[in-house]
């Protein structure tokens, strides 16, 4: 594998969507989710309906699937949504589950992220659900545990469960719900991601998968936040500075937040930003009155996005919350339920 073990991992650039440096699929368990590269339309198809079925089960029916599986969540940034999602859903599918944190374990006594893994397969733990600030982790951390992981965010490189909830919001908009999707699903979609795409996994997942369904995904922002890489960008992706101009094309707009933890050494001027990036009722109604309004989260009121927009008629963001924990159900039993190679 292309990864340096002792280095844990190494830094991927958000939005250059050929061929990554990691591998595309797991190599030991195909119920990992390491990457969306990894994933089919047939395969994402197969997760919306899973996940809806799940979501309407019998809570009683549904608990008995993985009843007293065990999971650990292994967490080395801190995370509300993803951490909280991923944990109910695998309570409601009746497993076992174990939170693990950087500031609470021998994690913060300079354990490797190996033996810690080794530790939690030695203690039981069937799954891992992983965040980390090195790209390329969820792969080392499978290679080494022999177990299925669960991406949920590695440093600047991917977070794949958000994109497929980011994916069933916006079906459930644009598409009537619907569970089966193909190359042509979201063709005439146009996405407007704005905001810091340089340090964001959201946007890297959601520009590597979106456009296999047919989408064109823009990237917005100032060359600080957003280099330019429009030589380097895979099909459906492109680069529109002029935030008025991306809005216009768009009939989804998802603002990021401004990641101030990672900006050291970055000169940006936060004014001009906001004056510049800053969605606000005004230019919604200007230039994209009907456009689906989404947000990973944690939004930062009156930096990316004004409150009355956030609360508005078009924001979806809360609704990303909720079908973030019947994609997760999917995900935690597709890890423990889809068959391991030898």
């Amino acid at each position: 594998m292309p990864m340096n073990p002792s280095a844990h991992a190494r830094v991927v650039g958000p939005v250059r969507v050929p061929t990554p440096s990691f591998p595309v699929s797991s190599t030991y368990s195909t119920g990992s989710l390491l990457s969306v590269t990894s994933l089919t339309p047939e395969s994402v198809s197969h997760i919306l309906t899973r996940a809806t079925a799940l979501e309407h089960e019998d809570p009683l029916e549904r608990a008995k699937r993985l009843a007293k599986r065990r999971i650990a969540l292994l967490f080395y940034e801190s995370s509300t949504r993803t951490r909280t999602s991923f944990e109910l859903a695998a309570k409601g599918l009746g497993a076992d589950t174990t939170l693990v944190s950087s500031l609470s374990s021998s994690i913060e006594k300079g354990e490797t992220l190996k033996d810690t893994g080794l530790t939690l397969r030695a203690l039981g733990a069937e799954a891992i659900i992983l965040r980390h600030n090195s790209s390329g982790a969820p792969w080392l951390l499978e290679r080494e545990t022999k177990l299925p992981v669960l991406n949920a965010g590695d440093g600047m490189h991917e977070h794949p469960s958000q994109a497929l909830l980011d994916l069933r919001t916006m079906l459930a908009h644009l598409r009537g719900g619907a569970e089966t999707v193909t190359a042509d699903t979201l063709a005439g979609v146009t996405v407007a991601i704005t905001g810091d795409i340089l340090h964001s996994r959201v946007a890297r997942s959601n520009a590597l998968l979106l456009p296999k369904l047919g989408a064109r995904v823009v990237l917005c922002g100032p060359k600080e936040l957003l280099p330019d890489l429009a030589t380097e960008a895979g099909p459906g992706v492109e680069i529109e500075r002029d935030f008025h101009k991306a809005l216009e094309q768009a009939q989804v707009v998802m603002m990021l937040r401004i990641q101030a933890e990672r900006l050291a050494g970055l000169q940006l001027d936060l004014e001009e930003y906001k004056a510049k990036y800053q969605l606000t009722e005004a230019l919604l109604a200007a230039h994209a009155p009907k456009a689906l309004v989404m947000h990973p989260g944690p939004i930062i009121r009156g930096l990316e996005l004004t409150g009355e927009v956030a609360d508005g008629p078009q924001s979806a963001i809360l609704e990303q919350v909720r079908h973030g924990v019947a994609i997760r159900m999917a995900l935690v039993e597709r890890a423990l339920t889809a068959g391991v190679k030898a």
